[in-house]
């Protein structure tokens, strides 16, 4: 029986949530990510798209991760006035594990002029009667790593720089 569930991870940030759609919601995120998460990422691929709905992007992961080298993944949802982005894993080993469905959603929430709340939801289907220990690999980790990255980021580009 399969049946779809989400895990959520909410990450405040003191970054106005303009500023950070401006990287969650453009493929500038993409060109990041690696750079800020080589532990996690080893590269971000551009497929296909100009970063709106329809984009497609390889993410090939840093090696050592079990089962997982590569995968597709396809923006579904862009919506630059409510700060929301979906990409659903369309190819690759996330699928090959075992996933009926794979879906990755950024919400940038503002919660005051300079700061807001990233939340992340990764909502996934498995089968459990083939695939019984599956869950336990789906981790918020990865999304709570990202956020804080971003975030810090943003703040870093703010500080003027000493020569």
């Amino acid at each position: 029986m399969a049946m779809r569930r989400n895990k959520v991870h909410e990450f405040e940030a003191d970054v106005p949530a303009a500023e950070l759609w401006g990287l969650y919601g453009t493929l500038r995120a993409a060109e990041l990510l690696p750079e800020l998460l080589p532990q996690v990422l080893a590269k971000i691929q551009l497929v296909s798209g100009d970063g709106d709905v329809g984009t497609i992007l390889e993410l090939t992961f840093a090696p050592g991760i079990p089962g997982l080298e590569t995968y597709r993944e396809k923006f579904i949802k862009v919506d630059n006035e409510n700060y929301i982005k979906e990409a659903q894993t369309i190819h690759g080993d996330i699928l090959k594990l075992g996933f009926l469905y794979y879906m990755v959603r950024f919400e940038i929430i503002a919660k005051g002029p300079s700061s807001s709340v990233i939340r992340s939801t990764i909502v996934y289907e498995i089968n459990e009667e083939t695939h019984p220990g599956l869950e336990a690999m789906v981790s918020t980790g990865p999304l709570a790593a990202t956020a804080e990255k971003f975030a810090g980021y943003l703040k870093e580009q703010k500080i003027p720089q000493r020569s």
